[in-house]
Order: C-alpha cells, then sequence, then structure tokens
C-alpha cells in the first residue's frame, strides 16, 4: 500500500471494541455521485491550463494560478468525501470523517428508534439516500447521513442487525 492510500485511510478499525466481540457488518462509504462537482472542477481547472497555454507571457500566471487554486479545492473536496465513512457493526452505527483532524459519532443500535430513508429524484434515478436518524437523544452526532448508496439494502442490513442483537421484541404474527 503506498503512502498516500495509508496516510488517508479512515482508519475504521481502530475504533472497533475487537475484545467485545464487535465486528464491521457494513462500511459505506459516499455514493460516487459526491465527487461529481469535484470532476467539474477538474474540467474547469483543464481549461484553464490551456489558456493559460494560449495567454501571453505577461500574464499567463493568472490563469495557471487559478488552475492550480480550482485542482487543489477539488483535490480537498474529493479526500473529505473519502474520509467520511459510516459504519454498521454488531453493536452499533458510527460514523468517522475529517481529514487532518478525525470526528468520530456513535449511537449502539439499542438507541435508534427510527430511520427515515429520504431519496431524492437524483437519488431514484442514482440509487443514492440520505438517513435520518432518530433516537432517545434530542440532539445527537449521528442524526443524518447524506449520499448512501444502496440505501433500502443497507437499512435492511441495520434491521437485521438490531434484530438479530435481540433489540426489538420478538414478531408476534395474530
Amino acid at each position: 500500500m503506498g503512502w498516500f492510500a495509508r496516510t488517508f485511510d479512515p482508519k475504521i478499525g481502530t475504533h472497533l471494541l475487537r475484545e467485545e466481540g464487535e465486528v464491521i457488518v457494513d462500511e459505506v462509504p459516499h455514493h460516487w455521485v459526491v465527487y461529481l462537482v469535484p470532476m467539474l472542477e477538474c474540467a474547469v481547472a483543464t481549461g484553464l491550463f490551456y489558456v493559460f497555454l494560449l495567454s501571453p507571457v505577461d500574464i499567463a500566471w493568472l490563469p495557471l494560478l487559478l488552475a492550480f487554486g480550482v485542482l487543489a479545492h477539488a483535490g480537498w473536496k474529493s479526500l473529505v468525501e473519502h474520509m467520511d465513512r459510516f459504519v454498521i457493526t454488531n453493536m452499533r452505527v458510527f460514523r468517522v470523517r475529517g481529514v487532518l483532524s478525525q470526528k468520530l459519532a456513535t449511537m449502539p443500535l439499542g438507541r435508534i428508534l427510527d430511520i427515515t430513508v429520504e431519496k431524492p429524484f437524483s437519488g431514484r434515478l442514482l440509487n443514492y439516500g440520505h438517513f435520518v436518524f432518530e433516537s432517545a437523544a434530542q440532539e445527537q452526532g449521528l442524526r443524518e447521513i447524506r449520499f448512501v448508496g444502496r440505501p433500502y439494502q443497507r437499512d435492511l442490513i441495520i434491521q437485521r442487525v438490531v434484530q438479530r442483537a435481540g433489540l426489538r421484541g420478538p414478531r408476534v404474527i395474530n
């Protein structure tokens, strides 16, 4: 593994309670649609590089500087999205995010009261959605997870893990 991959890996395994038997059920990176804006910015940067090549020497520095600025912004936005992970384990759900410093938000499975899956029109076309968690606490750090790929399947994974953990009552069929 290269230096870049090692440095900019969210390192999910370091947050697990392995001695308690916690295992990852699903690790959810953002849907690819979050990288569209950075890709468009890269296209703009390419156009600015082209303008740099055609510009008179005395002002060529301006499009070059703008191209590097736009490219740096696109790289930063991509890195921020890459480092934002939502994780489902057999004991809890948590979210790790941050590039220079990391923020961890955790919710035990027993505190999840309700999950709302919102799928905007573009999400229906591209198969992504947003999770909104309701818990016993009014304010929590894990309320909304945006741009989740295959949200209905991931909701079912969470429901199965909660059911297997015995946190919901047994199903009663009348």
